[in-house]
């Protein structure tokens, strides 16, 4: 691949914390942030007077308007590792769906054409060969070691031709009302009396959430706890007794019988900060679940998100995994979907029913 004269941008993927590089890689796409406030050019003032920098606003621009078909862009997280190298198509696009990648806000969306992915491992370079600070750059003269991998790509045969992959829209996915969630609910054996309690409790948690958001209060992990994760599961049947709050390490230690052990642990949670990552603690919530036959969930949550994962054994990097690492099902209290197509599962009906009791 010859890189000639042409504008190269660096876009980062998230940080060491969180990245969503593999969004980017599936759909064809590099995104930005924050996008709470719309499309561009009209959210500016907003950002701004949410005491964000201008320097945001500058990166957006270059995102938005300065990036042009055609020109290069090198994925990244970090200074140092690159993820996929790809070439701009068409203008700018404000996609809402890519509102919710765990718990960021990034919908400022360009379309790309990848030239190159990762496989197993990205590609490695030395420290500060690529530039820190805004999520868009243009990529520095002086990168001599990344133009020269640059150079030495193969582009694909038909790479030209290579259909881009078809974005979800939000018209496609309406959220789905409170009357349809209680008749699927009901229809799968759950009681009328937890139905009518958790009706009642989802619009005050959204209500509670959405005060959080528009104070300025970042709720701590132990007041997202007590007003936020627990409500939710007692509204849906679990009683005290078969609630374990920190027990044994775990955040929420759910139990099908009693006495509460490990022989009856049915289900890990494990609570954030809200609009914290929450897919990096899949592992710890794995480890917390142990070598329990009985686990058949893991619940990972921020109070508002909540992302459900069953038991599947299988084998994964020559181990045996205990829980499938793709989400069965995905709850944003906010946006009541019928399904998630970023995270290839079902969604609110589907999502509630597995963290009931009644779920086997």
């Amino acid at each position: 691949m010859k890189i000639g004269n042409g504008k190269i941008w660096q876009q980062a993927a998230g940080d060491g914390n969180r990245n969503y590089v593999d969004f980017c890689l599936d759909w064809d796409v590099i995104l930005n942030g924050p996008a709470e406030h719309g499309i561009w050019p009209n959210c500016q003032d907003k950002i701004l007077e949410d005491e964000l920098s201008k320097k945001k606003v500058t990166d957006l621009k270059r995102f938005c308007e300065d990036m042009q078909d055609g020109d290069l862009v090198i994925l990244r997280v970090g200074t140092k590792n690159v993820y996929g190298v790809g070439e701009i198509v068409g203008d700018y696009e404000f996609n809402e769906e890519f509102n919710d990648i765990d718990g960021w806000h990034i919908a400022h969306t360009r379309r790309v054409r990848w030239i190159w992915k990762y496989s197993q491992a990205p590609k490695r370079f030395d420290k500060w060969a690529l530039k820190w600070g805004d999520t868009t750059q243009v990529l520095s003269e002086d990168a001599c070691a990344v133009r020269e991998w640059l150079n030495s790509l193969q582009t694909p045969e038909n790479f030209q031709n290579q259909e881009l992959k078809i974005l979800p829209k939000k018209e496609e996915y309406e959220n789905i009302d409170l009357e349809q969630i209680s008749e699927y609910l009901f229809g799968k054996g759950v009681s009328s009396a937890s139905i009518s309690n958790l009706m009642n409790e989802i619009g005050e948690l959204v209500r509670i959430a959405k005060w959080y958001r528009s104070s300025g209060e970042t709720p701590s992990e132990q007041e997202t706890m007590n007003f936020l994760v627990v409500p939710l599961l007692r509204a849906l049947g679990w009683t005290p007794q078969k609630m374990g709050i920190e027990w044994n390490n775990m955040d929420v230690a759910l139990f099908a019988g009693l006495p509460r052990g490990r022989d009856s642990l049915s289900a890990v949670v494990e609570a954030k900060k809200m609009d914290e990552p929450l897919l990096p603690a899949f592992d710890q919530a794995i480890s917390y679940a142990g070598d329990s036959e009985q686990c058949k969930r893991i619940i990972l949550t921020d109070g508002l998100r909540y992302f459900v994962f069953a038991r599947c054994e299988s084998m994964l990097n020559n181990k045996i995994s205990r829980f499938s690492q793709a989400p069965i099902a995905y709850l944003n209290l906010a946006r009541l979907r019928p399904e998630y197509p970023l995270y290839e599962c079902k969604g609110a009906k589907e999502a509630l029913l597995a963290m009931a009791p009644e779920w086997k």
